[in-house]
């Protein structure tokens, strides 16, 4: 990852990315103004070519600093290329332009500019907005998720950072609307250009010219002391006294490979003491008899009960008719049925839930019918399904949809969290199943040859997958979640590798039959499966993520650092002699190619007699704590 640039605007501190073009975290003292601005090129499909910067140069004063550079974006028929530059003066304002040159001619979903707005700084605030004709608009960010854009046609939008200290921000060059990105986990409210309303995919004529701006201004009279530079010191863990509720039941996926298990694979994954295996059944395809067989095989040698995804036809009651056949043929252990209608994005259908209940329930009063959505929150949100018929309600998320480097993944832990309250606000009481995580978006396109199907992320096999997912799990666990569906079983899209290996060594270099780091995470939160949650707070969630279970009489803390950097964690809320396991850069190889013998090996004994017991970790390093309480 390149190096960030860490600049100065007067009051304001911000820093560049030059990797991906990006200004990020605009900050005035501890009070985030702005997480980002980005000018992303989306193709025809709403895939964004990747920027290549060159020639960047920067003069930097005292308070004020002036950055250019060159960015290529070129992937199949698009070739554009744009000069930027950003400038900052000692009074805060922050201007960055953005001017472009189509060197081909394509169509395109969006090119320009993205302001990013802070979720934990604006939700549920006011702010004005300022029409293109100049008209004022006074309105407010939402505190739930919004399903649709909650601001439209803006020229500028002002809220306030601190009592008589307001940011405006100031778009130029294009029509702007703003969208709650939470919809989609990112952690942010986005204002972009080019509205969704108008006819798109739009064609770029070779030679045609774009030119944009965003300018932020500051308002009123920045307080003594609020741009004192923040102390960057450890991160501090504290653990609550009570628990608050219960660990969420954890699953996998079916691997989509179609290959069984072997039975190294499944005496490994048994280990994980999983509550559910996933699989999805396309009951107007061929094979899903098979599918359920085999899935039903897995589980029961997993010692998991299964969650089924039904994605129904529109005429639905002959495939359910067979489905019962099957149902009674195999008696396979069933924790929940997701019924999920194909010609839909939700489960909106009246008595669609009802007619599967009707064919598919039994004696076990345990089963849950759920609906909801297959996709994203953002569908759920839109089209809600018939709560009144539901025992659960489901939706599927991944940290992929608008930004893809690291950084931006970590911060959409918040955003995960967000739709959890926000689905409860629409759900009332019935509970919540997050089903499947995915690192990237789920897609059924082939591979380009030579290349990783586009759902495939090597970050998969590496710490910084297990540090995102424990992090996921600790943002889910905190905000009450019934289950969650993470990854799949095996393969590259899985918790390890199978005996085959990887059919791309060269673009995912794992070891045939070794596990991934995340195999860890699941074996460890496994052994206390349904146990009590403690909460955890972190005193800067960007940067280390805890989570605290309790079960007879014991407690594991699980600890993830969510940089790239080392760093100093303070673990507070634990004390006494603890026994304290690394996994991280070290021992890495150990332990994903004999996973047993790391399981099996017995932690560092450390005393935690004083006010906070400090560690060191390595990048995206994870430590698991176990002691009595």
């Amino acid at each position: 990852m390149a190096q960030w640039i860490e600049l100065r605007a007067g009051p304001l501190v911000l820093a560049f990315d030059p990797e991906w073009a990006f200004v990020r975290r605009i900050r005035l003292g501890d009070h985030e103004v702005l997480r980002g601005i980005y000018a992303p090129v989306r193709d025809k499909n709403w895939g964004t070519v990747r920027p290549r910067v060159s020639n960047l140069a920067i003069q930097a004063g005292e308070g004020n600093f002036r950055l250019s550079f060159d960015v290529e974006c070129k992937e199949r028929e698009i070739d554009l290329f744009w000069q930027g530059a950003i400038e900052g003066e000692a009074d805060g304002t922050v201007r960055f332009t953005f001017k472009g040159v189509a060197r081909s001619t394509f169509h395109r979903q969006r090119i320009g500019f993205c302001v990013l707005h802070p979720i934990a700084e604006c939700v549920g605030r006011p702010c004005t907005i300022e029409k293109p004709d100049g008209s004022i608009e006074r309105s407010s960010f939402p505190r739930y998720i919004s399903p649709d854009q909650p601001f439209f046609d803006v020229r500028a939008i002002t809220y306030e950072v601190l009592p008589g200290l307001s940011a405006e921000v100031r778009c130029e060059g294009d029509t702007f609307e703003t969208e709650d990105q939470r919809n989609w986990t990112d952690a942010s409210f986005k204002t972009y250009c080019t509205p969704l309303a108008l006819p798109r995919p739009v064609e770029v004529h070779g030679g045609t010219v774009i030119e944009q701006s965003v300018t932020l201004r500051l308002r009123g009279t920045v307080p003594a002391g609020a741009a004192e530079p923040r102390e960057v010191g450890p991160v501090a863990l504290t653990l609550a006294d009570r628990p608050f509720g219960s660990m969420p039941r954890l699953g996998l996926a079916m691997a989509s490979h179609g290959g069984r298990l072997s039975l190294r694979e499944r005496s490994r994954l048994k280990a994980l003491n999983l509550s559910h295996l996933r699989v999805e059944l396309r009951l107007a395809e061929p094979d899903w008899e098979r599918a359920f067989s085999r899935a039903t095989d897995e589980a029961a040698a997993l010692g998991a009960a299964l969650e089924v995804a039904l994605l129904l036809p529109e005429a639905p009651e002959e495939p359910l008719r067979a489905l019962k056949a099957e149902l009674v043929r195999l008696s396979p252990r069933v924790a929940s049925w997701l019924v999920l209608p194909t010609a839909q994005r939700s489960t909106t259908p009246p008595g669609l839930v009802g007619l599967a209940r009707q064919y598919l329930a039994t004696d076990d009063r345990g089963v849950r019918f759920a609906g909801g959505t297959n996709r994203y929150f953002t569908e759920l949100n839109r089209e809600r399904p018939h709560a009144e018929e539901l025992d659960l309600v489901c939706y599927s998320l991944n940290p992929q949809v608008h930004t893809f480097d690291d950084v931006s993944m970590i911060e959409s832990l918040e955003g995960q969290a967000w739709t959890v309250r926000s689905a409860r606000e629409l759900a009332g009481v019935l509970p919540l199943a997050v089903t499947p995580v995915t690192l990237k978006p789920r897609s059924a396109r082939p591979a380009e040859p030579g290349e990783l199907p586009p759902g495939v992320d090597p970050r998969q096999m590496t710490l910084f997958g297990a540090a995102w997912t424990l992090g996921s799990v600790s943002a889910l666990a905190h905000v009450g979640l019934f289950s969650a569906t993470y990854f799949e079983t095996t393969g590259w899209l899985g918790v390890m590798e199978t005996e085959q290996g990887s059919p791309l060594p060269d673009k995912f270099p794992s070891r045939p039959g070794a596990v991934f780091p995340v195999y860890h995470v699941f074996a460890d939160l496994g052994e206390f499966a349904a146990g009590e949650l403690i909460p955890v707070a972190s005193s800067d969630r960007l940067r280390a993520a805890g989570l605290a279970i309790r079960k007879r009489g014991k407690t594991r803390l699980l600890l993830a650092s969510l940089t790239d950097q080392p760093q100093q964690v303070l673990i507070r809320g634990l004390r006494g002699f603890l026994s304290l396991r690394r996994l991280d850069q070290a021992n890495l190889r150990q332990a994903t190619a004999a996973p047993e013998a790391f399981c099996a090996k017995s932690g560092e004994i450390v005393d935690a007699r004083g006010e906070a017991l400090e560690l060191n970790l390595l990048p995206y390093g994870i430590v698991r704590i176990d002691g009595g309480r």
